[in-house]
């Protein structure tokens, strides 16, 4: 009798949670539609003039927009983060953008976490949670090579990753390791300085494409085997201590 009060109290609890957020989704979209946003958020020009005439309150949007993009709004994080750099530099923009996407990560996972299977269903599509699910459960490890690469959907990940058996403590060490290199990267290299996208830079850039594809191919193929040898040296370097302990 008390699972089935506790299982019931579940379901409204989560149908409740769905409710609000659809209604948010759909307030944010008529918002951003009706005041234009929604268009600025395809150029990098438009999103630029649109945050300097914000003054002083342009960073807190900027944080919020990156925050919005990795939980309830599919808005594009590089024209975001590029954006930024036109307007703070890549060092202050990276800074924002991280934070935004720091907090947005760790609301998907709670969310995953908290709410379950039903409520990501909603948000990314069944279909998408059954096959990241399953990606993630069997391959823990893989999850941080594929937040490092271009191509995966992170903020899908963020909250399919709330699902499995992964720790708070393992899901944000992975966000404060990878999610600094893929900002940062975009940041400093989205304005041509450092590599240019002329003459030499070119074939610096024809180079970095093709590895970043064949580094996903790679995880995507050998992922079980990826996952097999970390977890190995996992457990040699915890033997290896415990050894120690009893000398």
């Amino acid at each position: 009798m008390k699972q089935s009060l506790s299982k019931k109290k579940k379901i409204l609890r989560t149908t409740l949670v769905i409710i609000a957020i659809a209604v948010f989704l759909l307030l944010s979209y008529y918002i951003l539609v009706w005041t234009g946003l929604w268009e600025k958020f395809n150029s990098v020009d438009k999103l630029r003039r649109f945050i300097l005439s914000l003054g002083l309150w342009g960073r807190i949007a900027f944080v919020f927009f990156q925050f919005l993009q990795v939980t309830f709004i599919p808005l594009p994080s590089p024209i975001l983060i590029i954006a930024g750099s036109l307007i703070y530099g890549p060092f202050q923009s990276g800074l924002l953008s991280l934070a935004g996407i720091l907090l947005g990560s760790a609301l998907a996972f709670f969310l995953g976490r908290v709410f379950g299977k039903k409520l990501v269903s909603f948000m990314v599509g069944e279909e998408s949670q059954k096959k990241w699910s399953k990606s993630l459960s069997s391959c823990k490890y893989s999850f941080v090579i594929m937040m490092l690469l271009p191509c995966f959907p992170d903020d899908i990940l963020c909250l399919v990753a709330g699902l499995t058996d992964m720790s708070w403590t393992f899901f944000m060490t992975t966000q404060f390791i990878a999610r600094p290199i893929g900002i940062f990267s975009v940041s400093y290299l989205s304005n041509g300085e450092l590599i240019p996208y002329s003459g030499w830079g070119l074939v610096v850039w024809a180079i970095i494409i093709i590895l970043s594809f064949t580094l996903i191919y790679l995880a995507g193929k050998y992922n079980k085997e990826i996952e097999k040898f970390i977890n190995k040296l996992f457990k040699k370097e915890k033997s290896e201590k415990e050894e120690k302990v009893k000398k």
